[in-house]
């Protein structure tokens, strides 16, 4: 049985981690973690914010997916868009997900990921996504 998701892993080209630190650790708000050291040898970079890790693996023919991301839950959402927008960062609000605030920013490298708050009335009820 599933309990939880682990972490999220993310593509990015050879040589960019110094480009994804200050997205990840100062706009995001997120601190980097170290890697075990096998695992460091293939560079990347990990970050952590509360239970939720994000991997940034490197891959040679990185292209970044059009489709593919995380969905990330914060709280405050505006306050967090206008973060990330201060940061520089596009932030792109899209109202199409029922009971929810939402936008999508990309990283340095391309990698989309969506951010969401649901509505205090529509968490009270306890409604999921709809099917």
């Amino acid at each position: 049985m599933i309990t939880a998701v682990d972490h999220v892993q993310l593509a990015a080209p050879p040589g960019s981690e110094d480009l994804l630190r200050p997205f990840y650790a100062d706009a995001l708000g997120m601190t980097e973690i170290p890697k075990p050291p096998l695992l460091a040898a293939r560079g990347g970079c990990w970050f952590q914010a509360g239970n939720v890790q994000l991997h940034l693996g490197i891959e040679k023919d990185f292209r970044p997916s059009p489709k593919a991301h995380p969905g990330l839950r914060v709280s405050g959402i505006e306050a967090y868009a206008a973060r990330l927008e201060a940061h520089g960062v596009r932030v792109v609000r899209d109202g199409d997900l029922p009971g929810h605030q939402r936008f999508h920013a990309w990283d340095p490298v391309g990698n989309r990921l969506e951010f969401l708050e649901p509505w205090p009335e529509f968490e009270r009820r306890g409604q999921g996504y709809p099917l």
